[in-house]
């Protein structure tokens, strides 16, 4: 697993602005509307999260139900 580029797939699900980074030219007062997370947002662990979850559950696995960032898949090994 690549966990360093991992935050890079989260979607978001909310709508999120930022002001453009120095060194890039924009008029005064123009923003930003991210489509994805990247590095250095506050949002970027739980849009990862939620994808990874949609993903883990859809290959059987379950959420525990003491702690919701454990999943659990049942075989009959």
């Amino acid at each position: 697993m690549n966990v360093k580029n991992a935050f890079l797939k989260g979607d978001l699900h909310e709508e999120v602005y930022m002001t453009p980074p120095p060194g890039v030219s924009h008029k005064f007062g123009e923003v930003y509307k991210l489509q994805k997370a990247f590095y250095g947002l506050k949002q970027k662990p739980r849009a990862w999260f939620q994808k990874f979850s949609k993903v883990i559950v859809s290959l059987d696995f379950v959420t525990s139900h003491h702690d919701s960032t454990l999943f659990v898949k049942k075989t009959n090994a």
